[in-house]
């Protein structure tokens, strides 16, 4: 049997585990509350708060990359997230998505609805680095104690996003598309028009194309001479295929969203991936 005095010093130990991990469970809980917790209506914007925010940030996105954010029906269990947030971030075309009765359903009173309000493709650079100062304003206005750290990173996103696009560019106009002339999703046509195509029409999603529409398209692009079909994975990934058989040329799919194509977590990878596809579309 165990003598007192050994039973002590093992008791003692115990007593001094215990404090120990109570005062790094403690640390680790006071580190995670620290943080300021967002919620994200696109996968655009949880990478922008990503971008920005760092390990200052917890943030969770709602709508999965693949569908399509203005059309994705949303349930109150998907809105389970918001009621441990502080802020919920979401585009400002996304209001009739997400209506007042349906966040309130989260029951949370401390809860602060920001929508964002950045226009155009925000896979196209200059586009994602305003989308990156956007974010970096309103996460500094909602945690001011790492105001001048969302700044400092916003800015170093927003330089990196004007190399990478002015790479990008640059490889597109070597490779002749400049030269092209494009049918392509209205989703897609800021991207499109940024990557240097010539975008002779637009289309919508597949429920809009009429078979009216898509003889006023065909007949416009075969007038054209247009030489590739551009589908968005979001809106319609096979809208265009008609049209593409109809004028015996080419059609790609590509992303509007990080995430909606495997490897394309982050914005520039989006970007790539979308450049590579079109790339490889493109008339030999």
């Amino acid at each position: 049997m165990f003598s007192s005095r050994t039973m002590g010093r093992f008791m003692a130990k115990i007593v001094l585990l215990f404090l120990l991990l109570f005062v790094a469970t403690g640390c680790n809980s006071r580190q995670t509350s620290n943080k300021l917790k967002v919620v994200t209506g696109t996968s655009l914007l949880m990478t922008a708060v990503q971008e920005v925010g760092k390990d200052r940030v917890e943030v969770k996105n709602i709508i999965p990359p693949a569908s399509c954010p203005g059309h994705f029906d949303i349930k109150p269990s998907d809105v389970a997230v918001l009621s441990q947030a502080r802020v919920f971030l979401m585009h400002d075309w996304q209001g009739k998505l997400f209506t007042k009765e349906l966040v309130a359903s989260a029951n949370n009173p401390q809860l602060e609805v920001v929508p964002v309000a950045v226009k155009g493709n925000w896979i196209a650079p200059p586009v994602w680095q305003q989308a990156l100062q956007a974010v970096a304003s309103i996460l500094a206005e909602k945690d001011p104690a790492n105001k001048d750290y969302y700044k400092a990173k916003a800015q170093e996103a927003v330089d990196q996003a004007a190399r990478v696009g002015q790479e990008t560019q640059a490889r597109l106009q070597a490779a002749g598309a400049g030269n092209l002339k494009v049918l392509c999703s209205d989703q897609q046509e800021g991207f499109i028009r940024w990557a240097g195509f010539q975008v002779i029409g637009t289309y919508g999603r597949p429920e809009e194309l009429t078979p009216q529409r898509v003889k006023e398209l065909v007949d416009k692009g075969r007038q054209a001479g247009v030489q590739l079909i551009i589908d968005n994975l979001q809106s319609g990934p096979d809208a265009g295929a008609g049209m593409a058989k109809e004028l015996g040329i080419p059609r790609v799919t590509i992303s509007n969203f990080p995430g909606g194509l495997p490897g394309t977590d982050k914005w520039d990878q989006a970007l790539q991936k979308n450049v590579e596809l079109l790339l490889a579309a493109l008339p030999k």
